[in-house]
């Protein structure tokens, strides 16, 4: 593997073109270790969503392409998914995709206005920081000091027919 080059990142670059001719896009790649156990995590998204026989037939079609390649040297568990209606945002894609979305900004320790967490409207990002519209004010938050963004799905807006 090259140095510099997570896991991750060889995994996404391994399995980018397959995903792509099967008529999906990448969302996020995460190798993550959670208690005893490794995870390889491939987040797909799609104009028509995803749903689990799309997950299945990705999981077919990149399992043979890891193997081959062998980027992983533990045992480690493969998992594929949708991104879902809240979702992390980590790539600068991401935040693009989502300028104008409503998102939750958890911040890794409270900030001067003794706040952990932030929601509001996402109006811009940079490598530097992150700012939104929140409570008719508009807020510029560093992206050093983030611990997580996601989008916010307004789940009222769904009409629930009774039967």
């Amino acid at each position: 593997m090259a140095k510099g080059i997570s896991i991750a990142e060889r995994v996404e670059a391994l399995v980018t073109p397959c995903i792509t001719e099967l008529g999906y896009r990448v969302w996020d790649v995460e190798y993550v270790k959670e208690g005893a156990e490794w995870y390889l995590r491939i987040t797909l998204d799609s104009d028509d969503g995803i749903d689990i026989d799309d997950c299945e037939k990705v999981s077919r079609a990149i399992n043979p392409i890891i193997d081959e390649a062998d980027p992983i040297e533990d045992f480690y568990y493969l998992e594929v998914s949708s991104p879902g209606l809240e979702r992390v945002l980590r790539k600068q894609e991401h935040f693009a995709a989502s300028v104008g979305c409503e998102v939750e900004i958890r911040l890794f320790a409270p900030d001067e206005y003794k706040k952990k967490s932030y929601t509001g409207t996402l109006v811009a990002y940079s490598e530097e920081d992150i700012t939104i519209e929140t409570e008719g004010d508009t807020r510029k938050i560093p992206q050093n000091k983030i611990s997580k963004v996601q989008t916010l799905f307004d789940f009222s807006t769904i009409n629930m027919k009774e039967e």
